[in-house]
């Protein structure tokens, strides 16, 4: 279940994005980025729709994942 990006307080989002970077270990290149610019990076797919905060039942935990990687695993689930 995708949460929308509006019901999420400030405080939140950050502490769900910086909880995302330190555990993905997230790629930004040859130039090593701060850890605000990777939360300013992060913060911006999710405002542009390309990834989404995903709440999972199962699992009982949130999750950033890129939008066409949900899609995609929600078309094999319904499938």
């Amino acid at each position: 279940m995708i949460i929308p990006l509006e019901q999420i307080n400030e405080e939140t989002l950050t502490a769900i994005i910086e909880d995302f970077i330190l555990r993905e270990g997230t790629e930004y290149g040859v130039i090593d980025a701060s850890k605000a610019d990777k939360i300013a990076q992060v913060k911006l797919q999710l405002q542009q729709g390309s990834a989404v905060i995903v709440y999972s039942e199962l699992h009982e935990s949130v999750n950033i994942l890129p939008r066409e990687q949900f899609d995609n695993e929600n078309k094999i689930q319904n499938q």
